[in-house]
């Protein structure tokens, strides 16, 4: 159990919460975790700071104090009949910082979109919400949506139900104004994925390349294509993340956020992706096991000149995950397997509805070769 220098020598025999020289910062004995110990508007707040690193816990202890002391002064406001859209969204925010079930990614996305919201709708945060009706709303929703795809509106529009919410719970309105709203109809993405011998030209295209990094970003493109990669994951392998005796390579993803499903998993190694780690290592024997296998972390803008030479039709990092899911299904691997591979967690349910249709494909092609013909007459 790790331990602090700071109010060692409070802790007694048997006692559960140590002090420490910082005030408000209180650490769990049991666990080493620091909390955050503080009085705020009368009440006596303690709530984990999620770390046993002091420096750490003073970071987030101050931030933790400036949301509480926001909170307050809200709800004050909010108690007195009259709360803008700006007090709502200081709450929503603080919760959204403070939540546990959100990855560094997702409160990331949700800063990207408020800042969308607020850019989109001109005054909005001095807006007393009492005063914000469902036609505003539309309005917001009609102009917004021919801005923003599908899926961005959608979340958008998610965020923006919730601000309205936090006004729902202090009492100062009762119905939420964008409830109203429709949400945008997803269509889903026709693959254009290129054939094997197109995709080799693309990769020989951009290695060619007049770009300092032509090389580094062939390698990506393929890194990608064999392993089916999410773009963070594949940034984030080194090469002690590739086990040349198991011919697996463990996908962490980024050390912050870690994978989409909060999971380490194993991708096998194809043939494709072998040689390829071969041959990067002949190049770079000098390489350390913490070194990242991967030397850029995007080139989409090298891909679109590549495709444009080459004639094929644009494509983008995510693609390439498509590609490899593609080509393991059209070999003959079972879709659940690739699921697992591509770090799904619905058990195939998604790679269904995406790639169903390469399954029925191959399900015909194989179903010609039963029959209940004689050998010698499938000869004749």
């Amino acid at each position: 159990m790790k331990t602090s220098s700071a109010g060692r020598s409070n802790a007694g025999p048997g006692k559960v919460w140590q002090p420490t020289q910082y005030s408000n910062l209180i650490r769990y004995v049991p666990s080493g975790t620091f909390f955050a110990r503080l009085r705020v508007g009368g009440n006596l707040i303690r709530k984990s700071l999620k770390t046993d690193v002091l420096t750490v816990a003073k970071l987030r202890l101050a931030d933790l104090e400036k949301n509480e002391r926001g909170f307050v002064e809200t709800r004050k406001t909010a108690s007195r009949g009259r709360m803008t859209f700006g007090d709502c969204l200081a709450i929503f925010k603080g919760q959204t910082e403070t939540s546990g079930l959100l990855k560094p990614a997702g409160k990331r996305y949700h800063a990207e979109v408020i800042n969308s919201i607020l850019k989109s709708w001109p005054g909005l945060e001095s807006l007393d919400v009492r005063r914000i009706s469902a036609n505003d709303c539309n309005s917001w929703a009609a102009k917004f949506s021919t801005q923003y795809s599908p899926s961005r509106f959608n979340g958008t529009l998610g965020v923006l139900r919730a601000v309205f919410k936090v006004a729902m719970a202090n009492d100062v309105i009762y119905r939420n104004p964008a409830m109203g709203i429709k949400r945008a109809k997803v269509r889903p993405k026709i693959l254009a994925l290129p054939e094997p011998q197109q995709f080799e030209q693309f990769v020989a295209e951009l290695e060619n390349g007049t770009g300092r990094f032509s090389k580094n970003c062939a390698n990506l493109v393929c890194f990608l294509a064999f392993g089916g990669f999410r773009l963070s994951e594949a940034a984030n392998i080194t090469w002690a993340d590739c086990d040349f005796e198991k011919k697996e390579i463990i996908v962490r993803g980024d050390p912050e956020t870690g994978t989409k499903n909060w999971s380490i998993r194993r991708v096998p190694m194809i043939p494709d992706m072998l040689e390829l780690l071969h041959r990067l290592r002949v190049e770079r024997p000098d390489e350390l096991p913490g070194d990242f296998v991967m030397r850029v972390r995007e080139c989409q803008k090298a891909m679109d000149r590549a495709a444009k030479v080459v004639g094929m039709a644009r494509i983008t990092h995510h693609d390439l995950r498509h590609l490899f899911a593609t080509l393991c299904i059209e070999s003959g691997v079972d879709i659940p397997t690739v699921s697992r591979w591509l770090g799904h967690k619905d058990g195939g349910a998604l790679a269904m509805k995406v790639y169903g249709h390469l399954r029925d494909q191959h399900s015909v092609a194989m179903a010609q070769r039963v029959t209940f013909a004689l050998p010698e007459k499938i000869a004749k």
